[in-house]
């Protein structure tokens, strides 16, 4: 598998202009709010008496300032580092959970296939959003409370593709033989099933990277994600609930939206070019 994804899996990836699109824009958001926050003297926290609040574009604030007067180019920037940072964190969580709990229950079935199951499907009986924004009214809206909440929620939808993928392996004539000449199961486990069930997992990773980023702006903009005065694209997006600023001041919301727009369809398009690369099916 290895080999098939560094020949013929990279070279559909490489030749997917979509992918390859989806990969410059995560790259130069990732890039610019890592990198601009470290060589400009930007500060996202501090109030600018002299420019005013809610003061348009200018020389001194490229994006304005926003109603306590605080840099919103500043803001963008470090909200974007919070929110790749949710998306990404959460989404590591969900896989962390999920590919164990997957396996096991596609493997040993059983009472384990019963248990991990009914409770994935106990999860998925709830709407997201709903159950989400319990959990962070109960423990509090956070960054930690938001990344840890999204990830442990999202582990059902990858702990069903490898579970699927498991069933169909564990039945195949190289297992069976495995297991008929000794070998152990934590080898078998780790050595021949996770390698061959666990490709589809890496389309699904980038899905699941887009999803949270827009969960976490969603519970931003409603007042339950990332407070201030730390910032994140959603809560930056949150002051546009005020008509005047969604009408007068476009240059608060706008881009931030831009930026949320633009990362989630960089994320889906990487993940349509991995599930693209790793069907044999698909034509370069």
């Amino acid at each position: 598998m290895k080999e098939i994804w560094n020949s013929q899996a990279m070279k559909k990836f490489i030749h997917n202009k979509k992918a390859m699109l989806g990969l410059a824009i995560v790259t130069i958001l990732v890039l610019a709010v890592v990198f601009i926050p470290l060589f400009a003297d930007l500060d996202p926290y501090t109030t600018d008496r002299a420019a005013g609040f809610n003061k348009p574009p200018s020389d001194a604030h490229i994006l304005g300032t926003d109603d306590v007067g605080r840099d919103l180019f500043a803001r963008l920037l470090y909200g974007g580092r919070i929110s790749l940072f949710v998306g990404i964190t959460s989404t590591i969580i969900s896989v962390l959970i999920g590919i164990p709990l997957g396996l096991i229950a596609g493997y040993f079935r059983g009472t384990a296939e019963s248990i991990i199951m009914r409770t994935a499907d106990a999860f998925m009986s709830f709407p997201s959003m709903v159950l989400i924004l319990v959990l962070v009214a109960v423990f509090g809206p956070s960054i930690l409370t938001v990344t840890v909440v999204i990830g442990v929620l999202g582990w059902t939808a990858i702990a069903k593709l490898i579970y699927g993928n498991v069933l169909s392996i564990r039945e195949r004539e190289y297992i069976q033989a495995a297991r008929a000449v000794g070998v152990s199961t934590k080898k078998i486990l780790f050595s021949e099933v996770l390698p061959n069930a666990i490709p589809p997992v890496w389309a699904n990773i980038s899905f699941r990277v887009a999803g949270a980023i827009l969960t976490e702006s969603s519970l931003s903009f409603l007042g339950m994600g990332v407070q201030t005065p730390q910032a994140s694209w959603g809560n930056i997006i949150f002051a546009a609930q005020n008509l005047l600023v969604l009408t007068a001041r476009p240059w608060v919301w706008l881009p931030p939206g831009i930026c949320i727009i633009l990362v989630v369809i960089g994320f889906n398009f990487i993940g349509e070019g991995v599930r693209d690369a790793l069907d044999p099916k698909t034509k370069e």
